[in-house]
């Protein structure tokens, strides 16, 4: 007997290809997830955001507050919304995640270049993201140093020399010391949630399946919806178990601020576990194996930690991965919780996200019902 033999190395080699057609979805995983990491990170990943939406409060409209706003458009880092805002609507906007900056222009701010006063411009920065802002910032300082240089002629060209015509003040809100911390621990309990609950429930009809006790809930009167409350509700308390270990670490040891209301972020954690708890179930519904389950939640993990601004910040983002982004309930998951610990956000400017992560679910409840109806039924 030979010690290799073409014909049964070749024999092996064909029992695996036929394996491997019977498991197209295993197949398929393997492909996909290398092929999203790489679009992702070549196309979506941005590290350096433009047209951060910006407020601008202007009570002295001039051609040189026209030459400031032009020469902030001209960076490409500042999209400009002039709408007349309250100060109170401004700031309700920014803790809604609508704005990320805004510009108070005071009155008498021409006047007071013109007498060589230096008028002070105060910028208002969400710095819940400081990477998002720190580049926005050193253009905005540029722009006070030098930008207004081309309308400073003929009597004024004196006004031309350090320091600037114009005095840049910038308020960091919410993050002032620019705490990386202060951007990531909040946002790591989305992170843990998503990873945890829905891979644990991705297993959970796929044991059924593997251990053979399928045939039993088959055998019995139980309605699907049943089925999925069942299989929900005992990884609910886990998930809240989750919230309140990572919750206390970030007040207690790493410091992290909580200054809203702790009832509206239980709320919030509610209705994410419940989410990914759904999509996990999904993911078991539509598996046969534990590993495909696995790979599948996986390929929801993989976007969700990206596209969600968790990691890089979400305006930095070209459009079509923005949109893919705020349709996965992390993105706005991340935003409720940074809104309550960091901003002190109350529900209403929060609303849309509460509202994009209902809808997610409903989606996906509504799917697994129908797709346990077709595997079961």
């Amino acid at each position: 007997m030979s010690w290799f033999s073409p014909r049964r190395f070749f024999a092996v080699f064909k029992k695996e290809v036929i394996q491997m057609r019977r498991d197209p979805m295993t197949f398929a995983m393997t492909v996909m997830i290398p092929v999203m990491q790489l679009i992702l990170f070549s196309y979506a990943i941005n590290n350096n955001p433009r047209h951060l939406p910006t407020i601008v409060m202007n009570a002295s409209p001039s051609i040189f507050t026209r030459t400031f706003l032009a020469n902030m458009e001209e960076t490409k880092y500042f999209n400009i919304s002039e709408n007349k805002y309250t100060n109170q609507q401004a700031n309700d906007l920014m803790k809604a995640n609508k704005a990320q900056f805004i510009v108070h222009i005071p009155p008498n701010f021409s006047g007071d270049i013109v007498r060589g006063r230096r008028p002070s411009i105060l910028v208002t920065a969400d710095a819940t993201d400081s990477v998002a802002t720190s580049a926005a910032i050193s253009a905005l300082n540029q722009i006070t140093a030098n930008g207004f240089n081309k309308v400073l002629t003929g009597p004024l060209m004196q006004l031309q020399s350090k320091p600037g015509p114009v005095n840049l003040i910038v308020h960091a809100r919410y993050n002032p010391l620019s705490i990386t911390r202060y951007n990531i621990v909040p946002g790591l309990l989305g992170v843990v949630l998503t990873l945890t609950l829905a891979m644990i429930t991705a297993m959970a009809l796929t044991r059924e399946y593997e251990s053979g006790t399928i045939e039993s809930l088959l055998a019995t009167p139980i309605k699907p919806f049943e089925v999925m409350l069942g299989k929900i509700i005992p990884y609910i308390l886990l998930g809240f178990v989750q919230v309140c270990i990572i919750l206390s670490i970030s007040y207690f040891v790493f410091a992290i601020p909580f200054v809203g209301s702790l009832a509206l972020l239980m709320v919030a954690c509610f209705l994410f576990i419940i989410t990914n708890l759904s999509v996990g179930l999904l993911f078991s519904s539509i598996s046969t194996t534990q590993l495909q389950a696995s790979q599948s939640a996986t390929f929801f993990f993989l976007p969700s930690l990206l596209l969600s601004g968790f990691m890089f910040p979400f305006q930095g983002m070209p459009a079509w991965a923005q949109a893919i982004g705020g349709c996965l309930p992390l993105t706005h998951f991340l935003r409720i919780t940074r809104g309550v610990m960091l901003k002190g956000a109350t529900f209403w400017p929060l609303s849309h996200d509460f509202l994009a992560i209902i809808i997610f679910w409903f989606v996906i409840l509504l799917l697994n019902i129908l797709l346990y109806r077709r595997t079961l039924g």
